[in-house]
């Protein structure tokens, strides 16, 4: 009798720690989604009472002239580049601070200083320094030589390599950093050593010892890389290009604040926010059921 009732209390306190969590997830979190999926069956312009209209404004995702398609495929394009280009990037310089080399400390410092940076000020200095005509950037390549430097942020070729690299320094690579650069000392020193005897070399090292090892870590990271591409890609894409040049970059978190707040259809732009968290959720369930040939836990 007294073991239930000190299971009774432990559960009850366990749920007293958890509690706080689940009250801003109910309140934060499922609140705004619930009223997200509610508006998007209105028609409301911020004024008067919402118009219910039922599935009028999914319809109107899909019809002519509509800017839905255009921003989904941008939004899938910009998640490949900033998912990829971050989470290799932030493996690569996990392995370089696994080297044993003096004033390591400065170097994590230095690599971990986006991460403490608001996405929006990397954006805005960015944008100073590929202005084509006063940016940093252009007048060290006219020092070089080059007379018609890029213009960086409204040429629609050069525009998705800009981001690209962009996306190194947003603050994803530098938790994502640490995050590796710690599974990365839980590697068995054993396997290691087996490979040494065995004659491998450090590219056959990382890729049948290091990658399988810190397998789920990499799941971890790409999936919260994907979450974030999806869901803070505003932050990155607004001040830095503002969906220029044209809607070559209007992603759909782009999209969605225009409809709201510019042109004031926020039934529509519920919509669309329903739509990008379906995409999120079900990319997720994807990437979790495709590991499991590949994770090794």
């Amino acid at each position: 009798m007294k073991n239930k009732i000190y299971n009774w209390k432990d559960t009850l306190s366990a749920y007293g720690f958890l509690s706080p969590w689940f009250i801003g997830l109910i309140l934060f979190t499922g609140g705004p989604i619930i009223a997200s999926i509610v508006l998007s069956l209105t028609n409301w312009n911020l004024l008067g009472s919402p118009e219910f209209i039922g599935f009028d404004n999914y319809k109107a995702l899909f019809a002519e002239g509509s800017d839905f398609l255009n921003s989904l495929k941008v939004t899938f394009i910009f998640t490949i580049i900033n998912v990829g280009v971050s989470v290799i990037a932030s493996l690569l310089l996990a392995v370089l601070l696994n080297f044993k080399v003096r004033f390591m400390g400065v170097f994590q410092f230095c690599y971990f200083i986006p991460a403490v940076m608001p996405s929006v000020i990397i954006a805005f200095v960015f944008k100073l320094m590929l202005n084509k005509e006063i940016g940093v950037v252009n007048y060290i390549l006219s020092l070089i030589g080059v007379d018609n430097p890029p213009n960086w942020l409204n040429d629609t070729f050069w525009i998705w390599p800009t981001i690209a690299i962009v996306s190194i320094f947003t603050y994803s690579t530098g938790q994502m950093m640490l995050i590796f650069s710690s599974a990365l000392k839980d590697v068995p020193k054993e396997l290691y050593e087996a490979c040494d005897v065995d004659g491998a070399n450090f590219f056959q090292r990382f890729l049948y010892v290091t990658i399988p090892s810190i397998s789920p870590i990499i799941l971890f990271n790409t999936v919260v890389a994907t979450v974030n591409s999806f869901n803070s890609s505003f932050s990155l894409i607004f001040p830095l290009t503002n969906g220029g040049p044209g809607s070559e970059t209007e992603v759909l978190s782009l999209s969605i604040y225009k409809h709201a707040f510019k042109l004031f259809d926020m039934g529509y732009a519920s919509a669309l926010a329903v739509i990008l968290f379906i995409i999120v959720a079900a990319i997720a369930a994807i990437q979790f059921r495709l590991s499991k040939n590949s994770v090794h836990y």
